[in-house]
């Protein structure tokens, strides 16, 4: 091993070990998150969700698992069911976008005032 690699590996192993310095870039980060992870999460869970119950649905429909369940005719309660999900995927955007709006609103003072003394340094 060389001289350059050797001397990297320790400065690698050696920066695992020491203290991180909090900076404003690290608290700008931190905030930009903090806005943002609550839509997300949303999205994501309602999203998969509104998938789940129009798969349902269209289970209902092309299989015999309603038949299974005691249900003579799963046409309109599979067709009913995966109008919903789809429903619920379609509304999941604007949901999204409504969150992230008002989070950014709530925040927008303090992220402002944090890029403004970021910028002028």
């Amino acid at each position: 091993m060389s001289k350059n690699d050797h001397e990297f590996l320790v400065q690698k192993i050696r920066t695992q070990y020491t203290e991180k310095q909090n900076t404003q870039l690290d608290a700008l980060k931190a905030l930009d998150s903090k806005v943002k992870r609550p839509a997300n999460v949303f999205a994501y869970l309602f999203g998969s969700l509104g998938a789940i119950v129009m798969g349902s649905g269209m289970s209902l429909v092309m299989t015999d698992i309603g038949t299974v369940l005691g249900m003579e005719n799963t046409m309109v309660p599979g067709i009913l069911i995966g109008v919903i999900g789809m429903i619920m995927a379609i509304v999941n955007y604007p949901i999204y976008k409504k969150i992230l709006s008002s989070r950014k609103k709530k925040y927008a003072d303090e992220i402002l005032k944090l890029s403004d003394e970021l910028m002028s340094e």
